[in-house]
């Protein structure tokens, strides 16, 4: 028994090692930058559990994402990064307070990072980027992306078209020069060691740490998960192709069904040349302003915008960070020692 586990440990260290080493870490597991979520607390908790924390800036100021990076700082002594998002209209101004902390790793989101950008990040830290297509992988890795995140549409929050599995399928085998790590949907050790062997280099998982005890989510936040399904987490619905809707995937509530309302009571208004259609793209885009905020913070999961991937039907109960990766390191090892008994 001793050595079986000894040799699917040493299997396992070898599968996720160029992620490993990519984010110098214990296990190749990444928490996902999750708006409200992706603290300080959350981010050390990640990192000092063995796995790779990652601050989400979002809509933060340089000042504040700087004091975020110096409190994380306090909390860790290992590696984390920080996630930006490139449509940031103080992206410059990030990225220069991002180096200066010596954070050693970038993820830019969002869309294509733009040049200088890119060359502003490499000067000092690695970076990584998300591709939701091959062709976007292989433009990334052009540009200079030292490593790639491909996310299926089963991930929470803001997601594209197409699942993890055929992404995995599509990249893992023709993208090889830098290391990819898959998300979206994840919330097992098996499944994270199917795509290890299918090429990946390490995982990234947002749903089940949103969760976590470490997670400064609201409880009811954290209940809302351990009670739902996997098909509780839905995809936002857009209700007219003229008014689009960038698709968020959250738990279906009373604020979803408010919306689909909003949504019609507002075309009935744009039809009838109540709102012309600028007001009538604003009115809809600004249904949801201020609402993840009020579901993480304020508790309101009810109205509030509750967003979570599929895996969240995993989430049975509210572990600790380090619980949570344990849990999943066993997973891949006993799938690895079962095929050796077998």
């Amino acid at each position: 028994m001793a050595r079986a586990r000894s040799a699917a440990r040493a299997r396992l260290a070898a599968l996720w090692r160029r992620g490993t080493d990519f984010l110098g870490t214990e296990v190749a597991i990444m928490g996902g930058a999750m708006s409200w979520v992706s603290e300080r607390h959350l981010v050390s908790a990640i990192s000092n559990a063995g796995g790779f924390g990652v601050i989400a800036c979002g809509a933060m100021t340089p000042a504040l994402l700087e004091a975020e990076i110096a409190a994380t700082k306090a909390l860790t002594t290992k590696p984390f990064g920080v996630n930006l998002i490139t449509m940031h209209p103080e992206l410059d101004a990030l990225i220069r307070v991002t180096l200066a902390a010596g954070v050693g790793h970038v993820v830019l989101a969002g869309g294509i990072p733009p040049g200088p950008a890119v060359r502003a990040v490499k000067e000092r830290a690695k970076l990584v980027c998300f591709a939701p297509a091959l062709v976007l992988a292989r433009r990334l890795v052009r540009s200079g992306a030292d490593a790639i995140v491909i996310e299926g549409s089963e991930a929470g929050g803001h997601i594209g078209p197409v699942s993890l599995t055929v992404l995995a399928q599509e990249i893992l085998p023709h993208v090889k020069e830098v290391p990819i790590f898959v998300a979206g949907g994840l919330g097992r050790g098996e499944a994270i060691l199917s795509y290890l062997e299918m090429g990946a280099a390490g995982a990234q998982l947002g749903t089940r740490f949103a969760a976590s005890a470490e997670s400064i989510a609201h409880p009811n936040f954290k209940q809302a998960f351990v009670r739902a399904a996997a098909r509780d987490a839905v995809p936002s619905v857009q209700l007219d192709a003229r008014f689009p809707v960038i698709p968020v995937r959250g738990l279906a509530n009373a604020g979803t069904k408010r919306f689909l309302e909003h949504q019609a009571v507002t075309l009935r208004r744009f039809q009838a040349g109540e709102l012309t259609r600028e007001e009538a793209q604003l009115s809809i885009e600004h249904f949801w302003a201020g609402a993840l905020r009020r579901a993480v913070i304020e508790g309101d999961v009810e109205e509030g915008s509750v967003m979570a991937g599929q895996s969240v039907g995993m989430v049975a109960e509210v572990q600790p960070v380090a619980t949570i990766i344990e849990e999943l390191v066993e997973q891949a090892l006993a799938a690895l020692m079962a095929r050796q008994a077998a």
